[in-house]
């Protein structure tokens, strides 16, 4: 079989790293193609991923069509040459017009819900696979499972903290941080929605500093008052620092997620969680598993970090609901090689199960 991946964020170099290493000990050949992201070249990079840059970030909303017409445009020249069986992303808008061109099966994964982006994405894509409890349906080429994008890397069998690791760069695990996390909102499903203010971010800053060092990672250029306050370790420590944090929070939807699932008392701030209905993982990460709080409101954030982050009770909480929440979820590593598989026609591992596709 032979696999194309895309990587556009961070987060997917993590999503499909142990995925390669699966469909590579399984005899197959991935090909990845990626666009330039403020840690993703440097993550391929890191963990040793042969790789192609077939696009730069833009500095825009404004300059998305543009450049994301380059990337696909690239991306179709580069595949022809491959004959993929399966090409694959996280999103998957390049994937799921450059594939049938190409006459390969495509797979998008999706977890954000209500977003633009996909009324041009999931009606090319031959499966999309999203979380059991995703509202949103896709048809007949819809599979569900019960799993988070950020398990194929923070799960116990893929993910053990590395307290050495984070000492090597001065960060003494046992003293009491936090980890704070600002986005620049310039994608496509960003359009109308937005995160901290900078007073709210400054605020925030003060308010924890107070309680123990801050590190920040931000994709939004700093202000020289905050630039001091950078994270210390390279993005291939950031879960090792997330897990061993006293508390997270920040307007990143991602790390948000990562946060929570290491067990970190979390707190989200940003202008999705102000619908009436707020995206199905975050809810079901806050009101069945108790692992992260969500809010618009930059004052109600900065309340419930000082109600959960000054608890002595709440780092043991959240571990604990931590476990709970790996006894209810599959391998989403094993899950994504094998639907890979399956739809490539090739007959995936004897002792995994895919999900059946659901309307």
């Amino acid at each position: 079989m032979r696999a194309v991946i895309t990587i556009q964020h961070p987060a997917h170099v993590h999503f499909y790293r142990h995925v390669i290493d699966e469909l590579e000990t399984r005899g197959h050949e991935v090909f990845v193609f990626a666009r330039e992201n403020d840690l993703a070249i440097p993550l391929l990079n890191a963990y040793g991923i042969p790789h192609e840059v077939l696009a730069g970030p833009q500095s825009s909303l404004s300059e998305l069509a543009k450049v994301q017409l380059a990337y696909e445009l690239r991306l179709l020249r580069r595949v022809r040459r491959i004959n993929p069986d399966v090409m694959t992303a996280i999103g998957g808008l390049a994937v799921s017009h450059v594939a049938p061109l190409v006459g390969a099966r495509s797979v998008v994964f999706v977890d954000n819900e209500g977003t633009a982006s996909h009324r041009v994405t999931t009606p090319f894509a031959h499966v999309v696979a999203t979380p059991r409890k995703y509202g949103e349906s896709y048809g007949n080429g819809h599979v569900r499972y019960d799993g988070f994008h950020e398990l194929a890397y923070l799960h116990p069998d893929y993910f053990e903290p590395n307290p050495d690791g984070l000492r090597a760069y001065g960060v003494e695990p046992s003293e009491r941080y936090f980890v704070l996390r600002f986005r620049k909102w310039d994608a496509l499903h960003d359009v109308g929605e937005g995160g901290l203010t900078l007073e709210g971010k400054r605020e925030l800053v003060a308010t924890l500093e107070a309680e123990g060092q801050v590190y920040i990672s931000s994709t939004d250029p700093l202000p020289d008052d905050l630039s001091g306050y950078e994270l210390p370790v390279p993005p291939t420590h950031i879960h090792d620092l997330l897990y061993f944090a006293d508390g997270y929070s920040g307007d990143s939807a991602t790390m948000a997620t990562e946060a929570a699932l290491l067990g970190t008392p979390t707190v989200r701030i940003q202008s999705f969680a102000a619908r009436d209905q707020d995206m199905t993982n975050f809810v079901e990460l806050e009101e069945t598993y108790g692992l992260m709080r969500s809010t618009h409101d930059e004052r109600v954030g900065l309340e419930l970090i000082d109600e959960l982050f000054t608890d002595p009770e709440t780092p043991n909480s959240w571990k604990r609901r931590r476990h709970d929440l790996y006894e209810d979820k599959i391998d989403v590593t094993a899950f994504v090689s094998d639907l890979l598989c399956t739809e490539a026609g090739v007959t995936p591992t004897k002792d995994r199960q895919v999900a059946a596709p659901t309307p």
